[in-house]
């Protein structure tokens, strides 16, 4: 399960009010995010903040993150049985340096060579204004993706990702409010996927 958006979306506290819910309820969970807190993830988080690297170098440095991240930690958890929950996916590569000047589909088709499709992408979707309340951006102030033209193209790109498995969710209601609507989704495919797994 995917929980993508743009900033100021609440993606972070969803996954972890999921994660702490699905566990309440007897699901073994893995939970994690990306960029990874691994070494390619750590140059990127910095590259963020300083703008250090080439959008080139960003691009291989995520894909590189992301196929550690699916050999290390996906494939190991699902084939455990576990419910695996991210704070972003290959979805943001698409949005993020899509707006870059890279092509979202072709990064979604590298991606998919190595990269397990999500069985749920929960869309937490925003309105600019809103978002941009939320993380503060002031008269241009926040870095490239914070501002407004970077958050609409990053909208628009996540809002071209219509595969059955993408459910959008209001983020624009109360933190307890989206995780309930986040629950509603979720709940029926678990209670699905456990009778299926039952003897």
């Amino acid at each position: 399960m995917v929980l993508e958006g743009i900033d100021g979306t609440g993606k972070s506290t969803q996954a972890r009010l999921l994660a702490e819910t699905l566990r309440k309820k007897d699901f073994r969970v893995t939970q994690s995010r990306e960029p990874t807190d691994g070494p390619f993830g750590k140059t990127l988080r910095e590259s963020a903040t300083t703008g250090r690297l080439s959008a080139e170098e960003e691009l291989d440095l995520f894909h590189k993150d992301r196929q550690q991240h699916v050999e290390n930690l996906i494939h190991p958890a699902l084939q455990a049985g576990e419910v695996v929950i991210l704070d972003r996916y290959y979805f943001s590569t698409m949005a993020y340096q899509g707006i870059r000047g890279f092509n979202p589909e072709e990064i979604r088709k590298t991606n998919e060579r190595f990269a397990p499709r999500p069985d749920l992408l929960l869309l937490l979707d925003l309105s600019i204004d809103t978002a941009m309340s939320r993380i503060g951006v002031r008269d241009g102030s926040g870095n490239e993706f914070e501002k407004r033209g970077a958050l609409q193209l990053c909208r628009d790109i996540f809002h071209s990702v219509t595969d059955d498995f993408v459910h959008i969710i209001d983020a624009a209601q109360s933190v307890d409010h989206t995780h309930e609507d986040i629950m509603t989704v979720v709940e029926p495919i678990l209670v699905s996927r456990r009778a299926q797994n039952t003897p």
